[in-house]
């Protein structure tokens, strides 16, 4: 609990500076008074925000079930072809139904989106129990496999410009009415904190979630589910975005140890920081020009995961 009240100052003062910060030199105090200042923050920089808040928050609680579903702490939605099967899906509706509506766009990429992740939970299934780094390893080349068809397929349909915006995450397209997708994103990641018993009992493996009384069918359907949502929403709204599901839930875990329903809040909490700290350094750095998000994360998060890597855990 020590950690809560502290954590929810950082975020939201984090979130105020997101929403201050921007190409328009604008004050917010006078958001009441004049209606250019109140035009901005209603329809770009508070959408802004609360997307870099969603989108992180959901993947990493998303990171935390894929990890809980296949029981290795070095993979992540990003990592085990999830994202990719996502834009992969989203391509495939693209090309055969270019005028579909939006909610078949997210449907699709839902469910190649699961079948993608199922896919790699079944092969890691066929990996030995001991060999614990061939499961990322598993991933990477799934996500190269698919990344590459999805590539291949876009270069034959004149798509490759789709695919550079799908595979790049960033946020400054982000405006009022074209965000609202990831509230499904956070109702899935919502959903997830209901079955963080669940899932903390599945990561003790099949033979004692079913000695528990555990339908580890059912279970891992709700988590492939969830996982697929959440990368869907985030793929199709603003592309794909590195790392979050990866180093929050190690970061956590390494202070809070395993309690899901104790360290699901934070995680949540902790994956919308990172992503605001990453969106806000790529408007400043070189303003009023953006660098997009996934690639602050590409740097920061990978100096984090190999501080993680070499630093003895607190918990076991």
């Amino acid at each position: 609990m020590k950690w809560y009240a502290p954590g929810l100052a950082a975020l939201l003062a984090l979130a105020v500076i997101s929403v201050n910060v921007g190409a328009a030199d604008i004050a917010i105090r006078d958001a009441a008074s004049d209606s250019w200042t109140a035009l901005v923050v209603m329809e770009s920089r508070l959408p802004r925000t609360l997307a870099v808040m969603l989108s992180g928050a959901a993947l990493a609680v998303a990171g935390v079930l894929i990890q809980s579903l296949v029981r290795n702490r070095f993979v992540g939605p990003d990592t085990s072809g999830t994202s990719e099967s996502a834009a992969l899906g989203l391509l495939a509706v693209t090309i055969w139904a270019p005028g579909a509506a939006l909610w078949v766009k997210m449907l699709c990429a839902s469910v190649a989106a699961m079948a993608g992740t199922a896919l790699f939970v079944a092969v890691i299934r066929r990996l030995p129990a001991r060999e614990v780094m061939l499961v990322p390893i598993a991933g990477l080349v799934l996500s190269g496999v698919v990344g590459s068809v999805v590539t291949w397929v876009a270069w034959q349909a004149e798509m490759m410009q789709y695919v550079s915006i799908w595979m790049s995450g960033e946020f400054s397209g982000v405006t009022a009415g074209r965000y609202e997708l990831l509230w499904i994103g956070g109702l899935a990641a919502g959903l997830a904190w209901r079955g963080a018993d669940r899932f903390a009992i599945l990561s003790l493996g099949d033979q004692v979630a079913t000695g528990l009384g555990l339908s580890v069918a059912g279970v891992m359907r709700m988590g492939l589910v969830v996982v697929a949502v959440v990368s869907a929403m985030v793929v199709t709204t603003v592309g794909m975005v590195p790392f979050v599901g990866l180093v929050v839930p190690n970061i956590v875990a390494r202070i809070m140890g395993d309690d899901l329903r104790r360290s699901l809040p934070v995680v949540a909490a902790g994956g919308a920081g990172l992503l605001l700290v990453c969106d806000i350094l790529g408007r400043v750095l070189i303003a009023p020009y953006e660098i997009p998000v996934s690639a602050i994360l590409g740097v920061l998060g990978a100096v984090i995961f190999l501080f993680l890597l070499y630093r003895r855990p607190a918990h076991g």
